[in-house]
């Protein structure tokens, strides 16, 4: 139902390049990069609705409310 949180564990890695790189474990595939952490919590919320739009189309993500669990 609405209002509740899905929580997704998220598994942080530094690129050897500079930057952070992160991974949802719970959504296969599912991966993004930043320059500073700000911008990966960003990319990383835009990469978890896109993944959940490509794999429910009939549920709106926006409606959902999500918690990302960084884990280094």
């Amino acid at each position: 139902g609405r209002g509740e949180a899905v929580k997704l564990r998220v598994i942080l890695h530094e690129a050897e390049e500079g930057g952070f790189w992160a991974e949802v474990q719970a959504l296969p595939g599912c991966a993004t990069y930043g320059e500073t952490m700000d911008e990966l919590k960003a990319n990383l919320y835009e990469a978890v609705l896109g993944w959940l739009e490509a794999s429910e189309s009939q549920a709106d993500p926006r409606e959902k409310g999500i918690e990302l669990e960084l884990t280094v």
